[in-house]
């Protein structure tokens, strides 16, 4: 579907303002905004986000350590696995 708006120019300003800042066409910002309305305000953040929300979100990746440091190679082999196993058989 193709619709032509005729906006306010302080509404237009705002639109391109709004796109900039989250790095999108206002093409792509107006569909956005479409969206979030057509599906009671339920749009994903990957649709939304700014470059500086991102950031934010994405800030655990680089501070959270897993619990316990992983399983190197040598730590667990196949044979060893099975060697268990039949262990425990007997």
């Amino acid at each position: 579907m193709t619709a032509t708006l005729d906006l306010k120019p302080e509404v237009e300003e705002r639109i391109l303002a709004e796109a900039k800042a989250r790095g999108l066409s206002v093409e792509n910002y107006i569909l956005n905004v479409l969206e979030k309305e057509a599906t009671n305000g339920e749009v994903s953040f990957a649709l939304t986000a700014t470059p500086e929300e991102w950031k934010r979100h994405l800030e655990w990746v680089h501070t959270e350590r897993p619990a316990h440091p992983p399983l190197s190679d040598e730590a667990i082999s196949r044979e060893s696995i099975y060697r268990e196993r039949e262990d425990a058989q007997l």
